[in-house]
């Protein structure tokens, strides 16, 4: 799955993580391996600009989703049998996302993450104009979220594990358990003193 990220924003943000929640997002929707998708990060007067132009909205917005055209408008792309597809664009806006996430009491890496979950469902064809369809698409996007947060929770946990038992040598390099030292005769057992508790 190709992932283009673009980040002209002005703020910096992991960028990679980005990249990672459309990943996760897509891949649970069972969209084609082959399908492209572009992610950009602007500046509050550039989304305001685009927001304007498409939305006849003023001001800025948090996150804008442009399907490309090259889906069959009538198939949601993450039914059966979709192939390859350029999905479309994400556009979002760190500026405007940091009050999101202060008001929500978590970080702008969790509130860019949601935004880029939004997005893709948007690409894939969700909407919330009415009730029943905000409650299907926000249902959605929260599994997906609590999915991947616990994903990358679990990805943070393995690497820190592995850093650790590489450093007392039980892990080389590559994250693999660090290999015995050959001997030729088998470790001797401890020796145990006379006056040893024998249950231990």
């Amino acid at each position: 799955m190709s992932i283009e990220i673009a980040n002209e924003s002005g703020v910096g943000v992991e960028e990679t993580s980005i990249v990672d929640a459309a990943r996760f997002a897509l891949d649970r929707m069972g969209v084609s391996p082959l399908a492209e998708l572009s992610v950009l990060l602007v500046e509050l007067d550039v989304m305001s600009d685009l927001h304007e132009r498409w939305m006849d909205l003023p001001g800025p917005t948090d996150v804008m989703a442009f399907p490309m055209d090259e889906l069959d408008s009538a198939r949601r792309p993450d039914a059966a049998g979709v192939g390859p597809a350029l999905l479309g664009d994400i556009v979002l806006c760190p500026a405007f996302a940091k009050d999101q996430a202060r008001k929500a009491g978590h970080s702008l890496t969790d509130e860019l993450h949601l935004l880029t979950v939004h997005g893709v469902l948007h690409l894939l064809g969700y909407d919330h104009a009415e009730p029943e369809e905000e409650r299907e698409m926000f249902s959605l996007q929260n599994r997906i979220l609590a999915d991947f947060r616990t994903a990358r929770a679990q990805e943070q946990q393995r690497a820190a594990d592995d850093k650790v038992l590489g450093a007392v040598g039980l892990h080389d390099e590559a994250g693999e358990p660090a290999a015995e030292p050959a001997t030729g005769a088998p470790a001797a057992a401890p020796e145990r003193r006379a006056d040893a508790d024998p249950a231990g």
